[in-house]
C-alpha cells in the first residue's frame, strides 16, 4: 500500500514537469529603426519585437525576409517569439526587398525579382546586414535607450525564409564560392532556422555546406516550389542532407512556399492549413531556440525524443541527424 501511495506521488510530478513550448503570453512591444552602415553607405531598416516585461537580458533572434519582402513581414513569428521571451529583430534588405517589385510595372515584376535573386551582390549584402545588425544591437545594449542591457548577445539565433533561408545558412557557414565572394559566417551566432532555402547546384553542393558548424532547423513542405529559381520541393532537403553539423528537418505534408510567410490566403482551406502549419512552426522553433540558445535540456528532449513528432501527427514529417 505504501508503494502504491509513493507511486501516486511520483507519477503526477513527472507529468507536471513535462516540457511544453512556452505560449506567447508575455506583453510585447515593437521598435522601428533605420540603421545606417556608413562603410557601405547603406540603410538597414529593422523592426524589433521584444518582451515588455523582461527583467534581464533575453536571447536574440535575427530574421531575414524572403525576396521582395520587408521588415513588416513574418509578424506572426516576431510576435510569437517575443511573447515567449525572445527579442526578435526583423531586417529589411535593400536590393532584394519589396522595392524590387514595387518600383516596376506589373508585367516586369517577375523579371525584376529573378534579376535580384541572381545578383550575387544581394546575397553578400544580406549577410553583411545581419552582422551589421548584431553590431548595432551591441551598441544599443550598452547605451541609454529603449533596450539597454535587455539583450543577451552571447545567445543569438538567425532565421529566414526563402532568400532569407539562404542568408541564415550563409551566416551559419554555407559557402557556395569557396571564399571568392567572401565568408558570410558570423561566429557570434549560435543556431539557425532556415525555411525553404534554395538548394545549391550539383556542382557545388558537395562542399557548400561543409562549414555549417552550428545547429540548424530546416523547414519546408512537399509542395514547396518557387517560380524564381529551379529548386523543386524534393530539392529543399538538400541543405539538410549535405550539411555535416547537428540538424533537424521538418517537411509539411502539402505545405507550399508561402506557408511560412504569414501572408493572407484567398482560400479558406489554405488559410486553415496555414494556421495549423504555422502553429507547428512556432512551437517547434520556440523549443529549438530554448534548447540551443537558452540551454534548456527539457526543450531539446521534447523536440528530439518524439513529443514533437507526436504533436505533428499527419501534418508533416520530422527527422534529426547527428544530435545526441
Amino acid at each position: 500500500m505504501r508503494d502504491v501511495f509513493l507511486l501516486a506521488l511520483i507519477v503526477p510530478s513527472v507529468f507536471a514537469a513535462e516540457y511544453r513550448p512556452p505560449e506567447p503570453v508575455r506583453p510585447i512591444k515593437t521598435l522601428l529603426l533605420d540603421w545606417r552602415d556608413s562603410t557601405r553607405d547603406r540603410v538597414v531598416p529593422a523592426k524589433i519585437y521584444y518582451p515588455a516585461d523582461a527583467k534581464g537580458p533575453s536571447p536574440v533572434i535575427i530574421f531575414s525576409h524572403g525576396l521582395g519582402g520587408s521588415r513588416e513581414g513574418y509578424a506572426y513569428l516576431g510576435e510569437h517569439w517575443a511573447g515567449a521571451g525572445f527579442v526578435s529583430v526583423h531586417l529589411q534588405h535593400a536590393g532584394s526587398d519589396e522595392g524590387v517589385w514595387k518600383e516596376v510595372g506589373i508585367l516586369q515584376r517577375m523579371a525584376a525579382m529573378k534579376r535580384a535573386a541572381a545578383d550575387p551582390r544581394n546575397a553578400v549584402n544580406r549577410t553583411k546586414d545581419v552582422s551589421f545588425a548584431i553590431d548595432e544591437l551591441a551598441r544599443m545594449n550598452e547605451r541609454d535607450g529603449v533596450l539597454p542591457g535587455r539583450m543577451d548577445l552571447k545567445r543569438i539565433g538567425v532565421a529566414g525564409h526563402s532568400f532569407g533561408g539562404h542568408t541564415a545558412l550563409s551566416i551559419a557557414g554555407m559557402n557556395y564560392s569557396r571564399g571568392k565572394l567572401g565568408d558570410g559566417r558570423d561566429e557570434r551566432v549560435n543556431a539557425a532556422i532556415q525555411m525553404s532555402a534554395p538548394a545549391a547546384s550539383k556542382r557545388v553542393r558537395t562542399y557548400a555546406y561543409d562549414s555549417v558548424a552550428i545547429p540548424v532547423f530546416h523547414m519546408t513542405g512537399t509542395k514547396d516550389e518557387s517560380p524564381i529559381n529551379s529548386t523543386t520541393a524534393e530539392d529543399r532537403r538538400i541543405p539538410y542532407d549535405h550539411s555535416k553539423g547537428e540538424a533537424c528537418f521538418l517537411n509539411f505534408d502539402g505545405g507550399d512556399h508561402a506557408v511560412f510567410s504569414g501572408r493572407k490566403r484567398l482560400s479558406r482551406e489554405a488559410a486553415r492549413q496555414d494556421e495549423l502549419f504555422q502553429r507547428h512552426v512556432c512551437r517547434g522553433s520556440t523549443a529549438f531556440w530554448e534548447a540551443w540558445l537558452s540551454g534548456n535540456e527539457s526543450a531539446k528532449r521534447w523536440l528530439l525524443a518524439g513529443s514533437f513528432r507526436t504533436e505533428l501527427g499527419q501534418a508533416g514529417f520530422f527527422e534529426t541527424r547527428r544530435i545526441p
